[in-house]
């Protein structure tokens, strides 16, 4: 397994976030996972990079306890696109697409990015000079995830990546993802809030709500099995309208 987490709990004070979760996602796979707003579901996602340490529980990544790896080269390794994208607003689009390279000391920076931001479906020539504030919102997550690729990672963490952008815009990024993940045979695990998202991007979906994981299984088996009712009216409103996120269920 590429990532792996058993039995974790968080805790936030009296609030548990996380309620003895178990998750795995093999190499070269997408898993999604929904939930509504409060489920655990980012919290989970960034158990994986030590953004969130747990108090209970075992988290791996390429079988190895992150708890015994240093942060900081751990982060450096596994890419990630938060949800805002989080481009430093006063570097070039170059600039930003070039951090991980940079930090990790790898060699042609400057080809790495540049050949990123081109799988990303940015043109370097056109954007490379540009700064965030000058992009549009698809554009600048182009650029999110073309900093999370630059460095070839064999990990990639997204939460919620393409949720605010218009109905058009996200289905263009999200085809550019899926073709760029089996191109480069990325494994991501991927935070989202929508059900056709999910079923268009991942090979599996973990459903969660209240901190505990409700279902893990292939859309098809959600779609046709629910587990528990709350998954059965997740499908059904999904289903019902073709739109409705999980955050309206």
């Amino acid at each position: 397994m590429a990532l792996a987490a058993y039995g974790v709990t968080k805790r936030y004070g009296d609030v548990t976030v996380l309620d003895q979760v178990s998750i795995s996602v093999p190499r070269g796979q997408c898993v999604a996972v929904v939930g509504e707003s409060g489920s655990g579901k980012t919290t989970l996602l960034r158990t994986f990079n030590r953004l969130v340490e747990p108090n209970e529980g075992r988290v791996e990544v390429d079988g190895a306890d992150v708890a015994t790896k240093d942060g900081v080269e751990l982060r450096r390794e596994i890419g990630y696109v938060p949800q805002d994208g989080g481009l430093l607003p006063h570097w070039t689009v170059q600039r930003n697409a070039e951090l991980v390279p940079w930090l990790r000391k790898d060699d042609a920076i400057a080809h790495l990015a540049r050949q990123a931001l081109a799988l990303a479906g940015l043109d370097p020539d056109r954007f490379g000079a540009r700064l965030p504030s000058e992009l549009s919102g698809g554009q600048r997550q182009r650029v999110a995830i073309a900093r999370a690729l630059a460095s070839r990672p064999d990990i990639v963490l997204m939460d919620e990546p393409f949720g605010a952008l218009d109905a058009i815009t996200r289905s263009e990024l999200q085809e550019t993802y899926a073709e760029l993940r089996k191109r480069l045979g990325v494994t991501t695990l991927l935070v989202t809030h929508d059900l056709r998202e999910a079923r268009k991007l991942a090979d599996r979906v973990v459903v969660m709500r209240a901190g505990r994981v409700e279902q893990d299984a292939p859309m098809d088996t959600l779609v046709a099995e629910p587990a528990t009712p709350y998954v059965a009216e997740l499908i059904r409103r999904a289903l019902d309208d073709g739109h409705t996120p999980v955050s309206h269920v």
